[in-house]
């Protein structure tokens, strides 16, 4: 199966302690993730805190269904295994890198993983564009709300 990434960045003027509050924690996502808003009826599920904690969702055919589970925490790197069980199924990791950037952070935003070949090229033609609209918004979000 063909592998995949795109990675999305930005720089926030807000500190890494910051920016990191609210990518640690799945409770905070509704500040800034872009796909907030898509069901207004969303049902969501939080379990735990920290490496472990996991989000999962359901919602209409816009939202669909998933789960995400915080695989690593550092300062610098928080790292989810996001699992998508509707509208498809689909296993990918997503890495949030923040680095200082003077005095602010620099926030590089990464999901990979491997596709089978229909959507390798349907993710060419469809998905990676549609990823980067999703992704330029939640980190425009990400700033607002850090930078707030």
């Amino acid at each position: 199966m063909p592998a995949f990434a795109q990675t999305h960045e930005t720089t926030i003027a807000a500190p890494a302690a910051t920016v990191h509050a609210l990518v640690d924690d799945f409770h905070e996502w509704i500040k800034w993730s872009p796909w907030e808003g898509l069901d207004p009826d969303l049902r969501r599920t939080y379990d735990g805190a920290g490496v472990g904690a996991s989000y999962a969702w359901e919602g209409n055919k816009k939202a669909g269904e998933g789960r995400m589970t915080f695989t690593s925490i550092t300062p610098q790197q928080v790292v989810v295994d996001l699992e998508f069980l509707k509208p498809f199924k689909a296993q990918n990791v997503v890495t949030f890198d923040l680095t200082p950037a003077g005095d602010g952070t620099h926030v590089a935003w990464t999901m990979s993983g491997q596709r089978n070949l229909a959507f390798a090229i349907m993710g060419r033609l469809f998905f990676d564009k549609a990823i980067a609209k999703d992704f330029t918004r939640g980190l425009a979000s990400l700033k607002a709300a850090a930078e707030a």
